[in-house]
């Protein structure tokens, strides 16, 4: 026998592995019981904790969005296709702009968890919903937000902030910048939402 397949070590079988990710599975639901008999304050976090993430699996075993399945952040509000626009510094438009009043709601677009509520410069006050398939729905220029935090589920129709103009659009007309993130890119979202 040459000596490769002396030092070869046996495939483990499919048996094995089920087994594997079992006592796996065991050990760390053991674990669970205990911190949440010993320590009933980290048990609530630790249950927030494994429902965010199985909300997360959930999702990123879900579809992402095709074409006419998204409803509109601002109902009632005209769309219009900006993606792709000249703006300063040689950029271009990563989203779609939707005007309303000042203090329009604007709806979350799909249900997911919340990842971001804060603000960076461009965006002003901004809200990021990560939906089906991991994609991140980027809502931008808020006025304000509504009562939500980081890892809270919403559900499409949600109240997630207020239409401004927050960040580089101060003084212009109020509006909701909406974009959509697939792998870290920017899709255009004009086609993914709903026309009325």
């Amino acid at each position: 026998m040459p000596v490769n397949q002396k030092n070869q070590q046996p495939k483990p079988t499919l048996l094995h592995r089920v087994l594997s990710v079992l006592i796996k599975a065991a050990v760390l639901l053991a674990l669970l019981f205990i911190f949440d008999k010993l320590l009933p304050s980290i048990s609530q976090q630790t249950q927030s904790f494994v429902v965010a993430k199985w909300q997360q699996l959930s999702l990123l075993q879900q579809e992402l969005p095709t074409e006419d399945s998204l409803p509109s952040p601002l109902p009632e509000q005209r769309l219009t296709d900006t993606w792709g626009a000249a703006r300063s510094q040689g950029r271009t438009h990563e989203g779609i702009d939707i005007f309303a009043p000042r203090g329009t709601p604007v709806q979350s677009t799909t249900q997911g968890i919340v990842s971001k509520v804060g603000e960076n410069t461009l965006g002003g006050r901004v809200v990021v919903v990560v939906g089906p398939g991991g994609a991140g729905h980027y809502y931008a220029h808020l006025e304000d937000y509504a009562d939500i935090s980081p890892n809270d589920w919403v559900g499409a129709g949600d109240i997630i902030g207020y239409v401004g103009d927050s960040g580089n659009a101060k003084g212009t007309p109020p509006h909701v910048h909406y974009g959509i993130y697939i792998s870290g890119s920017a899709v255009n979202p004009y086609p993914l939402l709903q026309k009325d």
